[in-house]
């Protein structure tokens, strides 16, 4: 995607040609940086309890990976809108082969890794790790993207963050289509989506489903993307007599933005007072989804740049963001115990295990995205000429 110039005139908006949203990539980085926040904290966790594992900063790994679910289905339906709206048309085999060569070359790339590579580096570094299982039982789940099962069946794993992208490829293969035959029906068919999980997840917390059938429901956030659908279609759709409430939009952006800040922070303390109880509840999901959605919508809505955001280093680090939730955990893995046995001071700990984590996943999340998964997008531009 290209930048597109930027615009004296907010009313002037063409809101079905706009080819870059100012902002998200910051965003995107900051969601990768509270996932590899979370996964550090509960690595540290295992260790004995340090300074980071009560902090709610460091608690917000589902949070995250809900926004990337919003965010996710607020792009790719808005991509779809755009492509109806130029072409009269939707081209299912060039949306297959974009979302194929970005996602799928790191996705599998990361399987062997942890597969085969990693535990050679566990054993080198008398690291005390032991792989919770083997490839012949699991390779139909990671092949067929429902990794999650993995989870499931086996406990925590390296691969553990592979998950979300297994529900986001299932997610893309299914909307493609839809969109394309259904296309005059996308909203109301959004809507039954959020309709149809809330059903399902009643059902579920009354004992009709399977361990098995409740934990894919759960894990399968299609109302996450719902909720981004949605905002994608009313932007493109009703953004521009929109941009006559100008107040509405800054009163929309500070409460979304504040209401978001405060689950950053003050996580376990919001959680309490809106389910009034300290475990995870399945419908905080659309709480949270809808809160992520109506940030993202008024973000867009006037498309202004925001300086930290749009910084041309958080645009960088947002560009490489798919490459820091796919390694960050095979990292923090290899880093945690040489750090732990130093036996410095707890906070002197935390600050050096944090620090070097975050160093070493973005040089390589940088060298990945320059060296291996700018090969895969080349040849897509290729492809798609």
């Amino acid at each position: 995607m290209h930048a597109v110039d930027k615009m004296t005139n907010q009313q002037d908006v063409d809101f079905k040609s706009i080819k870059f949203f100012h902002n998200f990539d910051g965003l995107r980085f900051i969601a990768a940086f509270l996932v590899l926040f979370h996964h550090a904290a509960s690595l540290t966790a295992q260790h004995g309890a340090t300074l980071i594992t009560q902090l709610d900063l460091f608690k917000n790994g589902e949070n995250a990976v809900s926004f990337f679910f919003v965010l996710s289905g607020f792009l790719i339906t808005y991509l779809l809108l755009q492509e109806k709206g130029i072409k009269e048309k939707i081209t299912i085999r060039n949306f297959y082969i974009k979302r194929i060569l970005r996602i799928w070359p790191l996705y599998f790339l990361l399987i062997i890794i942890a597969l085969f590579i990693q535990p050679l580096v566990i054993d080198l570094m008398h690291i005390p790790y032991v792989m919770p299982y083997n490839l012949k039982d699991t390779w139909m789940y990671f092949v067929f993207f429902l990794p999650g099962m993995v989870t499931f069946y086996f406990g925590s794993h390296l691969l553990e963050p592979l998950w979300s992208i297994g529900v986001e490829e299932l997610f893309y293969l299914l909307w493609a289509p839809v969109f394309k035959y259904f296309n005059k029906y996308i909203l109301p068919i959004l809507l039954f989506v959020l309709v149809a999980k809330l059903f399902l997840l009643q059902l579920s917390h009354l004992g009709y489903f399977s361990p098995e059938m409740a934990y894919l429901l759960r894990i399968l956030q299609f109302e996450s993307m719902a909720y981004g659908g949605i905002g994608a279609y009313l932007l493109f759709n009703y953004g521009k007599p929109l941009l006559n409430y100008t107040r509405l939009i800054q009163i929309m952006k500070l409460v979304f933005g504040l209401s978001i800040l405060g689950l950053i922070f003050f996580n376990s303390a919001i959680h309490f007072l809106l389910f009034k109880s300290n475990s995870h509840s399945d419908f905080e999901v659309f709480v949270k989804s809808f809160l992520f959605a109506g940030f993202l919508f008024s973000l867009a809505l006037t498309n202004k740049k925001i300086l930290f955001l749009s910084s041309k280093p958080m645009v960088y680090l947002g560009e490489i963001s798919y490459g820091i939730y796919m390694y960050h955990l095979l990292i923090l893995t290899v880093l945690i115990l040489p750090i732990h046995n130093l036996r410095l001071d707890l906070i002197l700990q935390d600050s050096l295990f944090l620090g070097a984590s975050i160093l070493l996943t973005i040089l390589i999340a940088g060298l990945s995205k320059r060296f291996f998964e700018s090969y895969f997008l080349n040849f897509r531009k290729k492809l798609l000429r």
